[in-house]
């Protein structure tokens, strides 16, 4: 019984994943300023944030360090690029952030965005829904974060280069579920 959760949860999880690769748009397209105004951004921005931070999650998704700095390097400059790289790279280090992970959405749950000058602050509260497996289980995520963000135009592209995050709200953590093919449970005896 549980395998066949496990499988049909994995099985919709994958056809969820594949259309919303479809279905994105290009990776760079979104955060190209073209000449875009910190105004026009801010106008914009919420129909982009979810795509800047789904790549953040890539990024931290990815096990080479060059890897991730790379894929971070793509969405945050300066020092949020930084901030970002240093907090997973440390994350991996003390067992934390399992790359055995896969991110489904990212969704917007709220925001407000203020340009001031060529900048950008946003603050954001989105919510990551996704698996989180290890050797012997997996956890159905559903957290919710906020954070203060100030974008700005770098090399032509809108890029986070101030974070901080405000908040974490995992009481939506999910379920955990055995996976089927975990060794299994001793009995007390």
């Amino acid at each position: 019984m549980l395998r066949n959760v496990v499988a049909a949860v994995l099985a919709v999880s994958g056809l969820c994943l594949l259309a919303w690769s479809l279905l994105a748009p290009e990776k760079e397209s979104p955060l190209s300023s073209d000449g875009m105004t910190a105004r026009e951004f801010s106008q914009e921005s919420p129909l982009v944030l979810p795509g800047i931070l789904a790549q953040v999650y890539e990024a931290f998704g990815e096990t080479e360090e060059a890897a991730i700095y790379d894929r971070l390097a793509e969405v945050a400059s300066g020092q949020a690029l930084e901030q970002l790289y240093l907090e997973r790279v440390g994350a991996m280090a003390g067992g934390g952030l399992n790359p055995d992970q896969e991110i489904h959405e990212v969704s917007l749950l709220g925001m407000s965005a203020r340009p001031q000058g060529d900048i950008v602050n946003i603050s954001a509260k989105w919510r990551v829904l996704g698996v989180v497996g290890h050797s012997e289980h997996m956890h159905m995520r559903g957290n919710a974060y906020a954070a203060d963000l100030v974008m700005a135009s770098h090399a032509g592209v809108w890029k986070i280069t101030g974070f901080n995050l405000t908040d974490v709200d995992r009481t939506d953590a999910g379920t955990l579920e055995r996976n089927a093919d975990a060794p299994p449970l001793e009995e007390d005896s």
